[in-house]
């Protein structure tokens, strides 16, 4: 099929079940949850961080169950951004697709910066550029062999991951129950205005980390392309890793919640930077683990580097995607004898190279820019791919098609589920810097950095409706045919 083939030549279904799973589960557990995690119960107090979380869960649920509806149907390169060309308007797809790979071609550049400032820890004298010039070769060379040696990567990263997480949950607990010191019992929970300080606001507020703490789940859709056996899969990892994903983030806040109080000084102030504070660390440390702070650096370093390395292969597979559905030249379209898009993976390296570099510029004020046009990127993308999933849908319907026999998984409470994810979407998305209007007057410098990303994904969106004058596709003529193989 000319989706999948250049010359002979496609990706290569080489991920396996475990894979699978993996990429799930480790594209959610990241800095957001060893890091900002600290942040989160510090500004929501422990009871709002749960109820964050927990709603942010259920949207990202719906998301997920979308998507993988979509993808045991249609398991193709570029996941989402394939969907939105065929099932809602080709404008739409090239802007969604672009600026999917913006972002995470962005992201590796942030990731390089935090990887460099994780390793001053132990090697404070040597320069960060060296270590940043170091990570960003070994990701492109594991990228570059083939899709198997990123999933075998990403399952080592993500295993140690969830190791600690269970570590730190198991320790956590019994911390809580009195053994390896007394019981804190409820206090921290009444401390102060306690568990909900700063009331809804403070909740909406964490809306947006939480958000960004899940980003990333979606990444499963992208590697669809290269399952073994999507139709199989793909739900099994959805299903099973979602569960274990809310587990972990909410599990953690209790332990937090019992054991730190939220106006603890450390909460706020943990950052990659100050990792001696970090709340992972203060637990560990508090029962005994003498190397507490090395031991959770190191983590989070391997958090880093799989955020990293999910990034440089995600923004590849849009890229290419992008090439097949004539929306990127068709050079980023050409893969190697191993499967590998090879010049959309040097494109996105030297993007995510050329951001790294602009932070030296100045005071970084460039740098501060460009990943803050990203940082809406990924709840576009959930936008995108809720809208494109009530479009597949309603498109089935008005071909007559008969869902029980042809989808092999459905998403449960259509419509209501997809509708709920965009409206939350968009709440998130207005929301992202709600504060700049809160004051006296409207701090406008604020405003354009943090919603900078909305109007560069409508000039996409505009200008390519504009040049090609697309229209939103009919739901009789919308593409349902599998020519996947």
């Amino acid at each position: 099929m000319a989706e999948r083939q250049e010359h002979g030549r496609h990706l290569k279904r080489s991920l396996k079940s475990r894979h699978m799973s993996m990429i799930a589960l480790g594209g959610a557990i990241g800095t957001g949850l060893f890091v900002a995690g600290g942040e989160v119960v510090s500004t929501a107090g422990p009871g709002g961080a749960l109820v964050a979380y927990a709603l942010i869960g259920i949207m990202v649920f719906f998301l997920m169950t979308s998507l993988c509806e979509m993808a045991t149907y249609l398991p193709v390169p570029g996941s989402f951004g394939t969907y939105a060309t065929r099932f809602v308007d080709p404008a739409f797809g090239f802007a969604l697709g672009w600026n999917y790979w913006f972002n995470w071609a962005i992201t590796i550049a942030a990731e390089l910066i935090a990887g460099a400032l994780i390793m001053q820890y132990w090697f404070p004298n040597v320069p960060s550029i060296y270590w940043s010039a170091l990570f960003l070769a070994a990701l492109f060379l594991l990228n570059y062999l083939s899709a198997r040696s990123f999933g075998e990567s990403e399952y080592v990263f993500s295993l140690v991951k969830v190791v600690t997480v269970f570590v730190f949950l198991f320790f956590g607990t019994l911390l809580i129950i009195g053994v390896g010191g007394d019981s804190p019992g409820v206090t921290n929970w009444t401390v102060g205005d306690a568990p909900f300080p700063g009331g809804f606001g403070s909740i909406l507020a964490i809306f947006m980390i939480a958000g960004f703490s899940f980003q990333g789940t979606e990444l499963i859709g992208i590697a669809a392309g290269e399952s073994e056996n999507p139709e199989k899969n793909i739900p099994k990892a959805i299903h099973s890793i979602f569960w274990r994903i809310l587990l972990f983030y909410i599990g953690s806040f209790i332990v937090i919640g019992f054991l730190i109080p939220y106006n603890s000084p450390n909460l706020l102030n943990s950052s990659v930077e100050n990792v001696s504070i970090s709340p992972f660390t203060l637990v560990f440390d508090r029962f005994g683990f003498a190397m507490a702070a090395s031991f959770i650096n190191a983590v989070i370093l391997t958090a880093v580097l799989s955020a990293g390395n999910s990034g440089l292969y995600s923004s590849t597979r849009m890229l290419y995607a992008l090439a097949q559905n004539g929306h990127a030249p068709k050079v980023f379209g050409k893969v190697n004898k191993r499967g590998v898009p090879v010049p959309a993976l040097f494109l996105t390296a030297a993007i995510g190279l050329f951001a790294f570099s602009t932070s030296f510029i100045g005071n970084g004020a460039a740098y501060t820019w460009i990943v803050n046009i990203s940082g809406m990127s990924g709840f576009i993308a959930w936008f995108g791919i809720a809208v494109s999933h009530y479009r597949f849908r309603r498109a089935m319907k008005a071909q007559g098609k008969d869902i029980k026999k042809v989808l092999p998984y459905r998403a449960s409470l259509f419509p209501l589920g997809p509708i709920l994810a965009m409206i939350m979407c968009i709440i998130i998305i207005c929301g992202q810097n709600y504060s700049a209007f809160m004051g006296d007057s409207i701090d406008w410098y604020d405003v354009i950095v943090a919603y900078i990303g909305i109007p560069v994904f409508l000039a996409a969106f505009f200008g390519y409706k504009y040049k090609y004058h697309t229209k939103m596709v009919p739901l009789k003529e919308v593409n349902l045919e599998r020519d996947f193989e």
